[in-house]
């Protein structure tokens, strides 16, 4: 009897404590001002003010109720929703929703926020009512954004305030020209509420976290495919599929480095060969010039549970037509549905302007 007691003892303390690091819900408040990084010529006319604009985002704040919780001290994860007026009549307001992830540092006093979603945009390009519009060539288009606060939480019971640097991205990946994006930074200013009490944080993965993680180099291939336009407004969107072979390995229980080949077989750059060898015939430019591209890329991936967040810079060792920058880079989020098989969603772009909104499949053997 006294064993069954002793059990049943276990059993209770054992939810107590479970149901004590359940995730929480927050809510963050932010209003932005700052201004637009002219990336390209097209953009200079379009700068007439400070965009403006509010961030809201829904938290739920993790407490440690699984082991990789505690690895990346405790992240936010949720919902936001973002409005931005660009002070500029071409231009509009754009409107975005998505997911993002809270990063903490310094005593949780730092706040890192990495988030993506899909926008809106109230005035797109429009050849007869808005043709000054190179920003935007389509209503609908990807979202980026990225926080850096100062932050403390719970200063008069569950609100607080927080503060600091902003940078947003809007680009339609080149699905529709013209598409130079807009790239604001900033400042902001806000205030956060916290829905339960102060919470308590579990210790479920410290001796994790300190141990040597090994594990052999990984071969990953990969298959990144969409639509996308050529530079000549109006010519159509065109398939393209962009191959990868890469290895990459682990260097601790968060990370691993990536090195590899890409090939490009983008096809609305053939087209555009074909019309750049007619509209320029002192270019002297043979219309069946190969337009495949190859590229070195080096990468880093960030493991976080089922998502992984990745980077990679390139170069191109193999491009007869040279229509971009030599150097690309790629920044992508990744779900492994099971241990070696992922998607990805990606952008690839040639610094600040974008080429391809990149749906992936891939396999890591």
């Amino acid at each position: 009897m006294k064993n069954v007691f002793s059990l049943l003892l276990f059993c209770f303390c054992w939810s107590a404590a479970a149901q004590q690091f359940e995730d929480t819900n927050a809510i963050e408040v932010n209003v932005l001002r700052g201004n637009v990084l002219p990336h390209s010529p097209e953009l200079y006319h379009l700068i007439t003010g400070h965009p403006e604009g509010v961030m809201i985002s829904f938290s739920k704040k993790t407490h440690g109720k699984q082991a990789w919780q505690s690895l990346y001290n405790y992240p936010d994860y949720g919902g936001y929703f973002l409005y931005e007026d660009f002070k500029n009549e071409i231009l509009g307001k754009n409107y975005a929703i998505g997911a993002h992830y809270n990063f903490y540092f310094l005593d949780r006093m730092l706040m890192l926020k990495i988030a993506q979603g899909i926008a809106m945009t109230t005035h797109p390009y429009d050849k007869d009512t808005n043709s000054k519009n190179r920003a935007f060539g389509s209503k609908y288009m990807g979202n980026t954004n990225f926080m850096l606060n100062f932050k403390k939480d719970h200063i008069v019971d569950g609100f607080g305030l927080e503060a600091g640097f902003f940078f947003t991205h809007f680009s339609n990946g080149r699905f529709k020209s013209p598409n130079s994006g807009i790239n604001t930074y900033g400042i902001h200013l806000g205030i956060n509420y916290d829905f339960d009490k102060k919470p308590k944080f579990a210790v479920l993965d410290s001796l994790g976290a300190t141990m040597k993680f090994t594990e052999p180099v990984k071969f990953n291939l990969v298959l990144r495919s969409g639509f996308n336009e050529s530079p000549i407004i109006g010519s159509g969107q065109k398939p393209f599929y962009h191959f990868g072979f890469y290895a990459d390995k682990r260097i601790n229980r968060k990370s691993a480095l990536q090195a590899g080949i890409d090939l490009f077989a983008t096809t609305s750059i053939k087209e555009f060969i074909k019309y750049r060898s007619i509209a320029y015939p002192d270019d002297h430019l043979d219309p069946n010039t190969d337009y495949k591209r190859v590229g070195f890329f080096i990468g880093h991936e960030l493991f976080i549970n089922r998502i992984s967040i990745e980077t990679q810079l390139g170069y191109y060792i193999y491009r007869p037509f040279e229509m971009d920058r030599p150097i690309y880079d790629r920044l992508g989020i990744k779900y492994y549905w099971y241990k070696n098989v992922y998607s990805a969603l990606s952008v690839k772009t040639h610094g600040f302007l974008a080429e391809a909104l990149e749906l992936g499949i891939g396999i890591r053997i």
